[in-house]
């Protein structure tokens, strides 16, 4: 929204993504088309020494929600490359892609966004909902009724009732469809007991 009152455009896709850009860059997030290195110009770092260093998109292996290359250095920020252009319609663009994230996704509720990367030539969502799993819970961890590949806290759900669905929706998944999904989150530290 910001960019749109600036006249600036291509970052449009970004709005409704849940998390942060340094999220958005870690895993080269993206909707509708897009991701986030196709705007990236430069980025700092940060490494365990505390030591701060300038790195481009080449410095990185960067494919559909996956940035890798270098291990043990943190985003600190980025610079961004955006086009000049119609504020009205930057601003359309972004409410019709709220619009539509409101009428497939549960937007407002707690989650974390999409759980799993599409895999080739299918989605996520629709192979988990041939599985019969939309609604299905463990403890207070759901999946979405609205959209599969969305795992929602009812309230008080634990890191352990998450992890747990994650898995045994991936197992689902993997027995009945031959297909593996790869998680699209990034759980940190150990794994939930």
């Amino acid at each position: 929204r910001f960019c749109g009152r600036q006249d600036l455009h291509g970052s449009e896709f970004l709005a409704g993504i849940p998390g942060s850009m340094g999220g958005a860059l870690a895993m080269n997030a993206g909707a509708f088309g897009s991701e986030t290195w196709q705007i990236v110009e430069s980025v700092e770092t940060l490494d365990r020494q505390g030591n701060l260093h300038q790195r481009t998109a080449d410095d990185f292996d960067i494919s559909y929600r996956h940035v890798g290359g270098i291990e043990d250095e943190w985003f600190v920020s980025a610079t961004i490359k955006l086009e000049h252009g119609i504020s009205e319609e930057s601003r359309s663009r972004v409410r019709a892609w709220l619009d539509k994230r409101n009428q497939s996704q549960p937007i407002g509720t707690a989650n974390a966004g999409s759980v799993f990367k599409n895999p080739p030539h299918d989605y996520a969502a629709r192979l988990i909902e041939s599985c019969g799993l939309k609604g299905y819970c463990h403890g207070n961890a759901c999946v979405s009724d609205k959209h599969a590949n969305f795992i929602l806290n009812k309230g008080g759900a634990s890191s352990a009732d998450i992890e747990y669905l994650i898995g045994y929706v991936r197992e689902r998944v993997a027995e009945d469809t031959g297909v593996s999904l790869e998680p699209e989150v990034r759980i940190i530290g150990e794994a939930a007991a």
